[in-house]
């Protein structure tokens, strides 16, 4: 064999073993289908895929209490974005425990059970904080999916050193590919401006130019067309939602007693909000015997 006939059998077999690999190769997200029938996912922003949440931790819209102000701006919100009209990205912040991560999921659910009302599909999608990095890949993976998304980040802050904020900032408004039309973002945070007071502090001390410095972190909350804050609640709030919880798992009790308890407990806690209420009342019905979950 002449070594030009040699050097096209190596080239053939060479081939041959390349697409043998691309075949072994796992589907490009390009490949594999966004979504499947599942109406939540998460976002995993190392593979770059969409893992379904077959069942959503939440409650019902109608177990929230106190809240009903945001409740009512949020709800309106995302019903219009569900009907396809214009709608804003929010930021709900403040106190802890006050059912900001509660109720997002809570009008997604509501939204996905009155799908008689016109709305199309809508998707709920969480992207962890560490992920934000990715959210550029994520929005081009769901850009032209018919459907529409709430990509929703819990916890949302940042700490020095941290760049990822440019991102989000870029997706939210002022970049090039910007965000698709079928896509809103909802985040909660205890800060108000996402950033830590003494974070902000330190920017405008060691800046060259101070102004700026700061202006690009604090503007990021700017970006949000929504700002709903969750303040801490007084003792009839609280003792509303003790009642509304109850009432909700079928709790026996008598008022008084009940509203003893809660005082008790809220002093004991040290702090009144729908999450100290909840855990009331899980107590009670364990000591009745019942389920709370």
């Amino acid at each position: 064999m002449n070594s030009k006939a040699y050097l096209a059998e190596i080239s053939a077999k060479l081939e041959a073993i390349a697409n043998a690999l691309k075949a072994l190769a796992p589907a490009t997200e390009t490949d594999a289908p966004a979504l499947g029938a599942a109406n939540a996912y998460h976002w995993d922003g190392d593979s770059g895929q969409l893992v379904a949440v077959p069942r959503v931790s939440r409650v019902p819209l109608a177990m929230l209490k106190g809240i009903d102000a945001v409740q009512d701006i949020l709800l309106r919100n995302t019903e219009q974005f569900a009907r396809g009209h214009g709608a804003n990205n929010a930021l709900l912040w403040g106190a802890r425990g006050m059912g900001k991560s509660s109720l997002v999921k809570a009008i997604h659910g509501d939204i996905i059970t009155r799908a008689d009302a016109g709305f199309a599909r809508l998707v709920l999608i969480e992207i962890a904080r560490e992920d934000l990095d990715t959210l550029p890949a994520l929005m081009r993976r769901i850009a032209d999916e018919p459907a529409r998304f709430i990509v929703f980040c819990d916890d949302l802050s940042f700490d020095n050193g941290e760049t990822s904020y440019k991102s989000l900032k870029t997706i939210l408004d002022g970049g090039l590919e910007g965000r698709p039309d079928n896509v809103l973002f909802y985040a909660t945070s205890n800060r108000r401006h996402l950033m830590p007071r003494d974070m902000i502090e330190n920017e405008r001390s060691t800046a060259i130019n101070p102004g700026e410095a700061v202006e690009e972190k604090v503007s990021l909350s700017d970006r949000f067309g929504l700002w709903l804050g969750f303040h801490n609640c007084d003792q009839p709030t609280f003792l509303t939602m003790v009642r509304g919880y109850a009432g909700y798992y079928g709790l026996e009790i008598d008022d008084a007693v009940l509203e003893a308890r809660a005082i008790e407990w809220a002093a004991t806690r040290g702090a009144r909000s729908g999450r100290v209420a909840i855990q009331l009342v899980r107590s009670l019905a364990g000591e009745m015997g019942k389920s709370a979950p």
